[in-house]
């Protein structure tokens, strides 16, 4: 049997098809800050239910994983528990062996996190009943289906309820690793290894997902993109849809139709999206009072600001820039 008994120990969970960059950028994380303190603050273990007798892990990507250790081999106490995610997982869910060995970890690991479909994974386990979590947008509502006992977010790319974490996919896995390293040894370790790694070290747990301007992507017809276009040039314009709508000349009941239909949103959510977005950019980057900002943004009032942030972001605009503006570092 391995006895883990680094000073925080990490395990990553991994199984064939997993997406090498869910295992990969958290990992390059924990090891970049050992790097930076001098010493293997993380231990990190790549484990599998096969371990290293079944060779090398093979992924979506093509790269192939080598293991350290078989699952069963692991004893605790354990730091962080990493679920990651891919198109593996499917098939990972009929693995009862798996799943159990996770479910014993978790109960010997002081946090337990996911990247992507890991979440799944969670889920299967018993982990995630009546707690709030993420996934990648695209396995959102399967999550919800398959197990109401978890209230899904889709939007932020990051989720922690208790000492369970839920990350998106891909990227968001080394914002929820950067996020715990934040927490374990303070905001200057992270920053410092943020800017080694070329990332930013601000995109806080409820940053959505997908831009409003990255989801409108999906819009098929020119007159939406022309829409679009207006909306993210000209946020501080009249939006509503009676004047996107003649701006493009259409219908306001068939623009307002059609732009649900190909964003998956409505044109007044859509406007507010894009509206957040460009605030957060200038509390971050600027120094523009809060009531400038509002009116910068087409919000009117910083009290309109206020209410949107609030009702999305769970802070408001004063607060956010104390977070995350650039005086914050």
């Amino acid at each position: 049997m391995i006895t883990v008994v680094r000073s925080r120990p990490v395990v990553l969970v991994v199984y064939p098809g997993i997406q090498s960059l869910d295992l990969v950028g958290p990992t390059e994380v924990f090891a970049t800050v050992n790097r930076i303190v001098g010493r293997a603050e993380y231990g990190l273990t790549v484990a599998s239910v096969t371990g290293p007798a079944g060779g090398p892990m093979p992924t979506t990507s093509g790269l192939s994983i080598a293991v350290d250790a078989s699952l069963a081999s692991l004893r605790g106490p354990v730091d962080t528990l990493v679920v990651v995610g891919g198109w593996g997982t499917i098939e990972a869910l009929e693995n009862a062996e798996l799943i159990g060995q996770i479910q014993r970890l978790a109960g010997v690991s002081r946090r337990v996190t996911s990247v992507c479909s890991g979440s799944f994974l969670l889920a299967e386990a018993g982990l995630l009943d009546g707690r709030r979590a993420t996934s990648h947008w695209q396995w959102c509502d399967a999550l919800a289906q398959r197990y109401p006992r978890v209230t899904v977010d889709p939007d932020p790319i990051y989720v922690r309820d208790g000492d369970v974490y839920t990350s998106a996919g891909v990227t968001a896995g080394m914002d929820l690793a950067l996020a715990l390293v934040e927490e374990d040894l303070g905001r200057d370790v992270a920053l410092a290894a943020a800017r080694q790694l070329v990332l930013f070290l601000h995109r806080p747990a409820n940053q959505a997902q997908l831009s409003a301007q990255l989801a409108g992507q999906l819009a098929e017809r020119d007159a939406l993109r022309e829409a679009q276009h207006v909306i993210a040039e000209h946020p501080e314009a009249d939006l509503g849809v009676a004047a996107l709508a003649d701006r493009v000349g259409m219908s306001e009941r068939n623009f307002a139709r059609c732009f649900k239909a190909e964003t998956g949103t409505t044109p007044g959510r859509y406007v507010e999206r894009v509206r957040l977005e460009t605030a957060r950019r200038l509390l971050e980057d600027t120094a523009a009072s809060v009531a400038v900002v509002a009116e910068r943004c087409g919000f009117g009032t910083a009290e309109t600001m206020r209410r949107s942030f609030l009702r999305t972001l769970g802070c408001g605009p004063s607060d956010y820039r104390r977070r995350f503006g650039a005086g914050a570092a």
